[in-house]
């Protein structure tokens, strides 16, 4: 078996409050420097690029680059998925690291909580660092993600303060912006837009089945090292296995983990937390 990705959850502390996420009901948890090694081990059998993002907010930890080293010592790239909001906290180069490959920005998490900052304060250092990258030519990606579109663009008006500023800065015209799923702003540095989403729930009322991506490109590890299925599933209710209780050999090939697999091949979703996930029914 080979993942495109694998989801680790480095830490589930994100600090910020955005509607667009579920309300956090677990225990704050940070894996610790050992353990992330111990699962690092077994992941670079299964794949060849990690995302550090699950439901935290990688840069909450401020020896985020020792883990960044770890991922290089064994051959993995990384995907740095983040708020930006503790960016300050860091140097530049933390974020040149040759493990990255991609750092993703969620930009709209600006607008969805009270920030002590200005827009241009709270954009300022990823553009620094956008504009560092493609001095240095590095080649991973920045993508300033504004996953906030709806049928009522409902977020138009901050759109429009974000393309403001990024308009400025690269000297792009970002006036008329017709449906499409990115803008290149730069050299790999771009905006990144999708449709608001619903994190899965068991108290949903959807139910459905059809494929999905969960177990075939990816699946995630938590903080409390729980196995699951797909980056969605951040209060572990598909609980696999624990990678610190169990190999992910054992975990990946169990009786629970194939019929999962097998029923997506089917276009059925065995789960009830996946029967009630509307995010699968955009692969159907």
């Amino acid at each position: 078996m080979k993942f495109n990705k694998v989801y680790i959850e480095v830490t589930n502390i994100c600090g910020l409050s955005c509607d667009f996420c579920p309300t956090k009901t677990l225990q704050n948890q940070t894996i610790s420097l050992e353990k992330f090694e111990n699962i690092l081990k077994q992941v670079t059998l299964y794949t060849n690029v990690i995302t550090f993002h699950v439901f935290g907010d990688p840069l909450v930890l401020k020896n985020l680059a020792l883990y960044l080293d770890l991922a290089f010592k064994y051959n993995l790239k990384v995907e740095l998925v983040t708020t930006g909001y503790y960016m300050k906290n860091f140097s530049i180069d933390t974020f040149l690291h040759d493990a990255i490959k991609q750092i993703n920005f969620s930009i709209n998490s600006f607008n969805k909580n009270d920030m002590k900052m200005s827009l241009e304060s709270y954009l300022e250092p990823m553009i620094e660092l956008s504009m560092e990258k493609i001095k240095q030519n590095k080649q991973f990606f920045i993508n300033f993600r504004l996953w906030n579109l709806d049928d009522n663009l409902s977020e138009e008006a901050f759109n429009q303060k974000v393309y403001k500023i990024l308009s400025d800065k690269f000297s792009i015209d970002l006036n008329n912006i017709n449906k499409t799923k990115s803008i290149r702003l730069a050299n790999k540095v771009l905006i990144d837009f999708d449709e608001y989403f619903t994190w899965p729930s068991l108290n949903s009322t959807h139910f459905s089945h059809s494929n999905c991506y969960g177990l075939k490109s990816h699946f995630a590890i938590l903080a409390s090292g729980k196995v699951v299925p797909c980056c969605l599933d951040s209060f572990g209710c598909i609980d696999l296995g624990n990678i610190f209780d169990s190999s992910l050999d054992t975990i990946l090939n169990s009786k629970r983990t194939q019929n999962i697999i097998n029923g997506f091949k089917n276009n059925i979703a065995v789960e009830e937390l996946c029967q009630k996930c509307s995010f699968k029914d955009r692969f159907a």
